[in-house]
Order: C-alpha cells, then sequence, then structure tokens
C-alpha cells in the first residue's frame, strides 16, 4: 500500500519494532510540517478542514453542494487528493471552484508537504474556506495531521452502521461525522440510531450530522456549521462583507496543478 505511513512494512508476530520507529520518525516530521501550515491559514485567517471517507461515500458530491451555497459567503478552494485523474477537481472546477490536485500514485494518503505546496499554489485569499479532500481510504489518512483546523469524516448509509467499529482511529480523529445518502435508507437495513451509538462510543465528543445531497436533507445544518467555524473569534453574525466581495471576485477561477507526492 503505502511507503510513507509504512502500512506495507508491518510484519506479523515480530514486535513492529523497526516498523513503529520508521511511523514515530515520518509522523514527528509531518507533525512540524503540518504546524507550519496551520501557521500560515492562521496567518490569512483561513479555515482549513481535511474531509476523509472511504471510496464513494461522497465527498465531491458534498462539496459541489457547498461550493454553491457559500461563495456567497467566502472564497472557497479546494486541495483534491487522489491517486491518479482529475475527476473530482473537474467536478468542483465546473462549479466555479478554484482547485489544485494532487496524484499520490501508489500512496494511499495525503501528508503535510504535500499540501504545504498545494496550498502555495492555492493562494487562498483571507478568510477563506480551504477544504483538503483527502485519497479516499479510511486507514492512512487518519495519522497525519495536515495543517487542517477541524478533521471531517464522512461515511454513507451504504457502507453500513458498523464502520465507526471497523475503523475506530478515523472516526476518534473526526471533530464532525456527516453520514451521507440518507435518502437511501428506506431501501437498506441501515439504522442511524446504531451508527450514533457505535459513534459514540468511539469518539463521544463528535458531532453527528446525517444528510443526503439528493433530498437536501441535513444540508442546511452542514452550512450551518461551516459558517459558524469561518465567523472571526469576535463575530456573533456571519462573516463579513468584505470577504463575500473578495471571493466573488475570484471564486470562478479555476487553478490546477499536479503536485508530486513527497518522498517517503
Amino acid at each position: 500500500m503505502c511507503g510513507t505511513c509504512g502500512c506495507d512494512d508491518i510484519e506479523i508476530d515480530t514486535g513492529h519494532r523497526d516498523t513503529v520507529a520508521v511511523e514515530r520518525d515520518v509522523l514527528a516530521k509531518n507533525d512540524a510540517l503540518a504546524e507550519k501550515n496551520r501557521a500560515w491559514l492562521a496567518s490569512r485567517e483561513c479555515f482549513a478542514i481535511n474531509l476523509m471517507s472511504a471510496p464513494g461515500s461522497g465527498k465531491t458530491t458534498l462539496l459541489e453542494s457547498t461550493v454553491r451555497e457559500l461563495t456567497v459567503d467566502a472564497f472557497v478552494g479546494a486541495v483534491e487528493g487522489d491517486q491518479a485523474g482529475s475527476l473530482d477537481a473537474d467536478r468542483l472546477r465546473a462549479v466555479g471552484c478554484r482547485v489544485v490536485q494532487i496524484n499520490t500514485g501508489s500512496g494511499c494518503h495525503l501528508d503535510a508537504d504535500m499540501v504545504a505546496r498545494a496550498l502555495r499554489e492555492l493562494d487562498p485569499p483571507h478568510r477563506s474556506l480551504v477544504v483538503v479532500e483527502n485519497v479516499g481510504n479510511l486507514v492512512c489518512p487518519a495519522l497525519f495531521d495536515l495543517g487542517e483546523r477541524r478533521r471531517v469524516v464522512l461515511a454513507s448509509t451504504t457502507e453500513g452502521e458498523d464502520k465507526p467499529l471497523k475503523y475506530p482511529h478515523m472516526f476518534r480523529a473526526a471533530d464532525l461525522v456527516v453520514l451521507t445518502k440518507a435518502d437511501l435508507i428506506p431501501y437498506l437495513t441501515f439504522e442511524v440510531d446504531h451508527f450514533a451509538r457505535h459513534l459514540k462510543r468511539i469518539n463521544p465528543a463528535a458531532e453527528l450530522l446525517v444528510t443526503s445531497a439528493v433530498s437536501g436533507e441535513g444540508m442546511s445544518q452542514w452550512f450551518s456549521w461551516l459558517r459558524r467555524q469561518l465567523q472571526p473569534a469576535e463575530a456573533t453574525g456571519v462573516p463579513e462583507s468584505s470577504a463575500s466581495s473578495e471571493s466573488s471576485t475570484v471564486s470562478s477561477l479555476s487553478v490546477s496543478s499536479a503536485v508530486p507526492s513527497a518522498s517517503s
């Protein structure tokens, strides 16, 4: 799988001593770079989220709706992580989002160095919303701080209600969990209460939103959550009009850049 995080080096019944030492070294370097990213974003008063999920959970569909809704409030930019291609980035550009594409090749996650280079290319204006759509994977992305302010994990109803129990590290890292494809619940053996109970067992502090981009269920709550995060610390209302004005001049731009993976 991934030579960067060491998940392809795990040996069964050996104590994992070498693997743990390498992992700690990699993660320590990544965390230092992530703090620099966080400081750079803070200097611009940008709110950044790390959007993580399994493949097909609906990250890009959620972002398409988000761009349409929030560009009246703030500039919305995205860093798009995929192993190959630019299909998701192209979808976001089509709705007026500035996007920087990162192709990781065989890598199964983004890291802080990749995101640092992408952020310079994205060049978000002050008080922007920056969304990092991570590579579809419920394992390795949970380990890597990218410099985000909040971690948002998506899970779709079609994946089953036991996902928090099967991938505890990912759900334990989440500030917000967005359950997607709620419109399909009548056709599935899925109980939202069971999912919520499993999530609470793993991460009692995480918020849960139940949404459907098709029916619109829960989308207003998602937009409201984002707007609250975008508010300056001293504000009590929506972001200042100056941020909206700045967004209107640049939100339709499209920036494409292939950012190479960081060497392991």
